[in-house]
């Protein structure tokens, strides 16, 4: 149609209507200019968005250290690893000391995992990203404890993110589907415009003579017949529905994705840093006693645990960068009172962890040399029940409560407490120390506030919420209890792995938690339910997640925690990564589409009753009623509404509480176009009556063109009327108001009476004087097609209503 604008433009421009020339190719000019400058703005936040300090890595090559951009690490190199550093390729670990990583871009794991050095010897080709003490470190993870040294073994698309960058090149984003109703419109269009010219040129010439007449008529009248607010509505409709959803937080890459995501029957979402905070936050204490404490936002329940955490807080860095020392400071920091504790110590020496022992000391000393020191220890809790030398009864109780904690998805550490003789030596091995049980400490990434609310609307819109996570199955079903999702089964990697494509459809319909997921295995899924005729939305943020976002209809990817290979493989990115924001685009995406689907209503019923009075002179014998110049004056409505009101037209009441369309429902319904061709029959019976009955009472030729052009103009204002709404009645869409609404009718209003009140546009435009009773005729034709036509929309929606009652029973 963008063709048709242009070549329509530069036909008038060789007729030599400048005007309608000129108003035609503004049309595609603005279409055009609008989309790149969306675009150019959209690019430039993800511009805004991206790092771009490229990672460097400090390597040893021929016995000296030396710091080089990390896309230069080659095979062979041997890294140099530090607290902070990102790793910059795959690597075996030669040496490691209490070295921890964060692979939470490679497997969506938020917590670290330990590192240990490689036996000689030890098979490494079945290795993958995540569990504990590994002796191999991925490209793209951060060193988040200890050190250590690396040898290179994959760099590029041989490393583990390079194989996920490589499965990114054979995928082809979903295309949008308005380009493909869009295409099948444009078909139909020039199908239908190009018959009426044809007919027009026919006519013409049959039944009056002089075929150069009839070809000029017949490209005038065939132009103006083609709709080329089609396209000017995708454009506009589109961008300006990226720009209003860019106001709440959402940026939109590919405008056409949030009508789609209006249509979406199935979100997939990431755990770690989507539906969570991607934080690690304290949320339970449990004493030696038994007593368990629960933690609210930074607010220790009881003074009791007050103990327990600040002893947490001694067993950690005191500058802390691991997410669980980092937790215990946070939460250490709303109690006064521990600071106080803590002010007149320094930390004399610490013991790491060790692999024979998954616990690290601290020894903190007074300013006074004769004073005894405080000891602190923290570490897995069956690495402290042996410092502690627990018996039995007591290591069976600090079991129970470890699992117990375990199950509802907490990362469980003990923590013990124990104190030097004044003055003396400390010990070689923390294992010296006479430690003494404090209890544990329960910590869990957090669920995001606004989840619970935003999952309950999507289901209530029709839209399965399905969680697709790294982490285990345990925090996975926590975590989903938590946002509301937890209503089916839970599907882990190692058994998805067994099923065929078969069995995997058939578990589809009952699973709603998958973890313990390989990034291969996301991609899977996301084909899987595509293949069932879902359309599927997936959120994620991490290079993991990249294969899967590219493959499914709307990709949506975090924008501050997200990778720029996220948000490279989306149609949306979430700048504030707020998982209540993704209701907030399927709400505007479902109102987009409704509001296109009104427009188009309206274009479809509006050029029924053109069409017709374009036709019905030839076809009666009477002189040709409307000319170029006419059509432009009409084109300068009918644009305006569609491409303003429309847009501007709030959402139905029912949105949020209607089931998603069905993915092969049309733009175009049977039932839709019938409806409009109803509506612009009446309104053309009206006017071919008012037009018929002037014209063969005598009136003259200028009189009976002004009366019927000004009824035209009230038939189309009905008509916007009419199609502002599909189900509430005249009253409840005037009440909901529509400021874009209130210009246009005025601007008509306006430019109505101007043309009525000056002799000089009058003549231009052949018009005859409008008298009071033609002024009667014009209001009253048109409050009838409206009380016909609204009359008609009850019937069909008491009609529905009954048919969807008896569907129900």
């Amino acid at each position: 149609m963008l063709a048709l604008l242009l070549a329509g433009g530069v036909a008038y421009m060789l007729l030599g209507d400048l005007g309608e020339a000129l108003i035609l190719l503004g049309f595609a000019t603005f279409s055009i200019g609008l989309t790149v400058i969306q675009e150019s703005r959209t690019e430039h936040v993800l511009e805004a968005l991206r790092d771009l300090s490229a990672p460097r890595a400090l390597v040893i090559r021929d016995g000296t250290r030396i710091r080089i951009a990390g896309r230069e690490v080659v095979e062979g190199d041997l890294l140099v690893l530090e607290q902070g550093d990102r790793v910059a390729a795959d690597a075996m670990l030669v040496s490691a000391d209490d070295l921890q990583a964060d692979e939470s871009l490679l497997t969506g794991e938020s917590v670290p995992v330990r590192k240990q050095p490689a036996l000689q010897g030890e098979e490494l080709l079945q290795r993958r990203p995540g569990g504990e003490d590994q002796p191999l470190v991925y490209s793209g993870s951060l060193i988040t404890r200890g050190s250590g040294l690396a040898l290179a073994i994959a760099t590029g698309p041989r490393s583990e993110i390079g194989k996920i960058g490589q499965s990114l090149s054979t995928l082809d984003a979903e295309p949008p589907r308005l380009r493909r109703e869009t295409a099948r419109i444009v078909r139909l269009c020039a199908i239908g415009g190009g018959f009426v010219a044809l007919l027009v040129v026919l006519l013409f010439g049959l039944l009056r003579g002089g075929w150069i007449d009839a070809l000029l008529a017949g490209i005038a009248i065939g132009m103006s017949m083609l709709p080329e607010e089609f396209p000017v509505v995708l454009t506009i409709f589109l961008a300006m529905g990226a720009w209003r959803i860019a106001q709440a937080g959402v940026l939109t890459r590919r405008a056409a994705a949030i009508e789609t995501l209006g249509s979406a029957t199935i979100l997939c979402t990431d755990k770690t840093g989507t539906l969570t905070e991607n934080r690690m936050a304290v949320t339970e204490l449990w004493l030696a006693s038994g007593e368990i404490g629960a933690v609210d936002g930074m607010t220790v329940l009881s003074p009791r645990f007050h103990e327990l955490l600040d002893a947490s807080i001694l067993a950690s860095a005191p500058v802390p960068v691991d997410p669980m020392e980092v937790a215990f400071h946070q939460t250490g920091a709303a109690i006064p009172e521990l600071a106080e504790r803590r002010a007149g110590l320094s930390l004399a020496h610490s013991y790491g962890l060790r692999p024979e022992l998954l616990a690290m000391t601290n020894v903190w000393e007074t300013s006074d040399p004769e004073a005894a020191c405080t000891v602190a220890a923290k570490g897995a809790p069956e690495a402290i029940a042996a410092l502690c030398h627990l018996s039995s009864a007591e290591r069976s109780r600090l079991e129970t409560a470890v699992d117990t904690m375990a199950q509802r998805g907490m990362r469980v550490l003990g923590v013990a407490t124990a104190s030097t003789s004044p003055g003396s030596a400390l010990p070689e091995s923390q294992q010296n120390y006479d430690f003494a049980l404090i209890g544990l400490i329960g910590l869990a990434d957090p669920l995001r506030a606004s989840v619970p609310a935003a999952v309950a609307e999507c289901r209530s819109a029709g839209i399965k919420v399905v969680m697709i996570t790294g982490d285990y199955a345990a925090t996975a079903r926590t975590i989903a209890t938590q946002a509301g999702i937890m209503d089916g089964d839970v599907l882990t990697g190692t058994d998805l792995a067994a099923l065929d494509d078969a069995a995997l459809a058939e578990r589809l319909k009952t699973v709603t938690v998958f973890a313990r997921i390989m990034p291969e295995q996301k991609l899977r899924i996301v084909t899987a339910y595509k293949a069932e005729g879902e359309i599927v939305a997936m959120t994620g943020d991490g290079v993991n997640d990249a294969p899967s976002l590219k493959a499914a209809h709307i990709g949506i990817a975090m924008g501050k925690r997200g990778t720029d290979v996220a948000r490279e493989a989306s149609a949306i990115v979430l700048l504030d990564d707020d998982f209540g924001s993704i209701v907030k685009a399927v709400r505007l995406g479902r109102r987009i589409y409704d509001n296109i689907r009104k427009a188009m209503a309206f274009i479809f019923a509006v050029h029924v009753p053109i069409a017709g009075l374009a036709l019905l002179p030839l076809a009666s014998g009477l002189p040709i009623l409307f000319g170029p110049i006419h059509i432009a004056l009409l084109e300068m409505i009918i644009d305006p509404v569609c491409a303003l009101v429309f847009e501007a037209e709030r959402e139905e009441q029912d949105l949020m509480n209607r089931k998603p369309r069905h993915p092969e429902e049309r733009l175009f319904s049977l039932r839709m176009i019938g409806w409009s061709v109803f509506q612009g029959g009446l309104g053309f019976a009206l006017l071919a009556t008012i037009f018929l009955a002037s014209s063969y009472a005598g009136m003259a030729e200028a009189d009976a063109r002004a009366l019927t052009f000004f009824s035209l103009i009230g038939v189309i204002l009905v008509l916007i009327l009419v199609n502002r709404s599909f189900d509430t009645s005249l009253l409840h869409a005037l009440v909901r108001g529509n400021a874009a609404l209130r210009y246009v009718l005025g601007a008509v209003v306006a430019v109505a009476a101007v043309v009525m009140t000056v002799p000089a546009l009058r003549s231009l435009l052949k018009f005859g004087p409008l008298h009071g009773p033609d002024v009667a005729i014009t209001m009253g034709s048109a409050a009838l097609l409206l009380i016909l036509l609204e009359a008609s929309k009850m019937v069909q929606l008491r009609r529905a209503s009954r048919f969807a009652r008896q569907a129900r029973t």
